[in-house]
């Protein structure tokens, strides 16, 4: 524990670090326990060294077949590039516009508590399953391509922008909505006059953030078939195609770094 110390008025006072257990006997002895149950988690999972052994040489003869990376299939990457940011772009408009009134129903300070816990219920639901599940589910019903990767992305939007809409209402100083409600305000004009301007800037940020992140997913969506650079990516290791494999992770890598730059540019140009 670091201590110091400081004379004022002639007494002597004492400065510690605030610690979340402040016991040293309880905060060691969860530590131990903490350390003793990651090195049982780790005996359990039965790992088998002998297999990791014979799998390091198989690495390194992938790894020197997919140098070069070829990208003499550049229509390839490119159909699939664009297919991939269309997905995005398309998910990310339909997810911002379908998280409004999610969004709005999910803020306990606005709707009845039936209306709010009906959308609470579906956030939840549908921010249970990771991209790749609901991805499965899609491709199941709809089949192979790029519509079951709209469908993934524009779920896994409207469940992210909505719960971060609703908590930002939520949020509010209840002042400022007793205020308006006070003048007679209808439940539109509270929107308008009131929850819009202070909802409206983090919305945008979190939605351009949501465009970004759909173009990550969008490249790890297509890997079970819902179209994109995924599904190209995919292909290309079943027929062990290494050296054109590397070539679509070089090209993914590029479109993640380039969605990341437009995401930090259009969020600066917001502040």
């Amino acid at each position: 524990m670091k201590v110091s110390t400081e004379t004022r008025g002639g007494a002597e006072l004492h400065w510690h670090r605030i610690r979340l257990i402040e016991n040293p006997l309880l905060r060691n002895g969860l530590m131990m326990l903490a350390v003793a149950y990651i090195f049982w988690s780790v005996s359990s999972l039965e790992i088998e060294w002998a297999r990791v052994a014979n799998g390091l040489p198989r690495a390194v003869r992938m790894i020197t077949r997919m140098l070069p990376p070829d990208f003499g299939r550049w229509q390839l990457l490119i159909r699939g590039v664009l297919e991939s940011v269309q997905m995005a772009l398309a998910a990310s408009f339909l997810g911002m516009i379908l998280a409004i009134p999610l969004g709005l129903c999910g803020a306990g300070n606005l709707v009845p508590k039936p209306v709010y816990l009906i959308a609470r219920t579906f956030i939840i639901l549908s921010r249970t399953f990771h991209e790749i599940i609901v991805a499965i589910f899609f491709v199941k019903i709809f089949g192979f391509g790029p519509l079951a990767g709209v469908l993934t992305l524009t779920v896994g939007s409207t469940s992210f922008i909505s719960k971060m809409l609703a908590e930002d209402i939520e949020n509010m100083s209840p002042g400022q909505l007793e205020a308006v409600r006070a003048t007679g305000a209808n439940f539109s004009k509270l929107l308008i006059y009131c929850v819009s301007p202070q909802a409206l800037p983090r919305y945008l940020g979190v939605s351009i953030y949501r465009l970004d992140a759909n173009i990550r997913h969008s490249t790890v969506v297509g890997i079970v078939g819902a179209g994109g650079i995924g599904q190209v990516l995919a292909a290309s290791f079943s027929r062990y195609d290494y050296d054109f494999s590397l070539a679509i992770l070089l090209t993914i890598i590029a479109l993640v770094f380039l969605g990341e730059f437009f995401s930090n540019w259009v969020r600066g140009r917001l502040r």
